[in-house]
């Protein structure tokens, strides 16, 4: 038995098939990204070695000197995998953070600089992986060069699929600007994580670390009702992952859909934001099984994958066990899991033939 069969527990075995357990959401800062930045005044690692990373609010679109976690896991390979047993986990996607998106920065120039070295960064991380991990690469929305990096890191760095940022370039994720990005990841089905990457009003977030407890479950909830009622679902189909189950989205959609029935200003597109949702996939990351059990039952267990925000302190690490104890059906609870992602992201069969073949060597 390997050692991630022992730490999922009794009837967790990997799958003949495919692997028992992948992980969308999941982050890394690979060091030579960060030491480009910090080279370039960008980023101070004096205190990396006790956990902690600062990076300039041109990169971070956060505070000057403001502590951002940097878990030894989101750079040493060999300490990712050990918490990626540890957590139960057979395959993980690996993905830039918000912190490195430039998402409120006014240099464009800047922004798809350090893009483009972060997904260089994120393709080498991976391939020390022994085929457990994928990448996937950050697109720079709101920029007009967003689409070519997103078929860069398709075509040349080969990775699984690609994350966005809620917000750009100054721009909202339903600016014209964005209409080729959406076309190229709706040509090709790549899969797309949405992850927040600012909050709306951030003086008023400033306490009590507001910012990723509450503006972060909002504007996902924003970004995901302008690209319905800003018509891109309706002109496109992206194959699209919110983290953190969507933030308030679920809960929102019945309020959405009641506007779009009587407000004049919210019938923009020809149907209501209740089908758009169905279109849509959502992680795990809830934190407790009552708001996966919800989630589930809105959504489908077929629009729902496993994502843990690994290894953030505001990781979901309990996610495979919460979503095992919902006593779920054996195939919807596999599709939750793993088959999801197998079945979005077909790459995986041959990242997951990788791990097993070099688990046999």
């Amino acid at each position: 038995m390997t050692s991630t069969q022992e730490a999922a527990g009794p009837g967790a075995s990997r799958r003949p098939d495919g692997p028992a357990v992948v992980d969308v959401h999941a982050h890394a800062l690979p060091m030579p990204l960060l030491r480009y930045l910090a080279d370039h005044g960008r980023a101070d690692l004096s205190q990396a070695g006790s956990g902690t990373l600062r990076l300039d609010p041109s990169v971070s679109g956060i505070a000057k000197g403001a502590r951002i976690p940097l878990p030894a896991e989101q750079y040493d390979v060999p300490r990712r995998l050990a918490a990626m047993d540890a957590a139960g986990i057979d395959l993980q996607l690996v993905s830039a953070p918000p912190f490195v998106f430039g998402s409120t920065s006014e240099d464009d120039e800047l922004v798809m600089e350090v893009t483009r070295r972060s997904n260089d960064a994120l393709a080498e991380h991976v391939a020390e992986g022994g085929g457990r991990l994928a990448a996937l690469g950050t697109v720079p929305v709101g920029l007009p060069g967003a689409a070519r990096e997103a078929a860069r890191c398709l075509d040349e760095l080969g990775m699984a699929g690609v994350t966005t940022g809620t917000f750009g370039g100054g721009r909202e994720l339903d600016d014209p600007v964005n209409e080729d990005v959406w076309a190229l990841l709706s040509e090709r089905r790549a899969f797309c994580l949405v992850h927040p990457s600012r909050a709306s009003s951030p003086a008023r977030l400033r306490d009590f670390h507001l910012v990723q407890l509450l503006g972060y479950p909002a504007e996902t909830a924003l970004a995901a009702a302008r690209l319905i009622f800003g018509g891109v679902l309706e002109r496109h189909g992206p194959v699209l992952c919110l983290v953190h189950g969507g933030g308030c989205l679920p809960a929102l959609t019945p309020r959405l859909t009641f506007g779009w029935e009587h407000k004049e200003e919210a019938r923009t597109v020809p149907r209501s934001p209740r089908e758009y949702l169905r279109r849509l996939y959502f992680d795990t990351a809830v934190f407790e099984g009552t708001a996966l059990r919800r989630l589930i039952e809105d959504v489908g267990h077929d629009r729902v994958l496993l994502g843990t925000d690994l290894p953030f302190d505001l990781a979901d690490h309990g996610t495979v066990a919460t979503v095992r104890a919902q006593g779920l059906e054996p195939a919807a609870e596999h599709a939750v899991l793993a088959g999801n992602a197998m079945r979005l992201i077909p790459s995986l069969g041959t990242t997951h033939a990788a791990a097993r073949q070099g688990n046999e060597g």
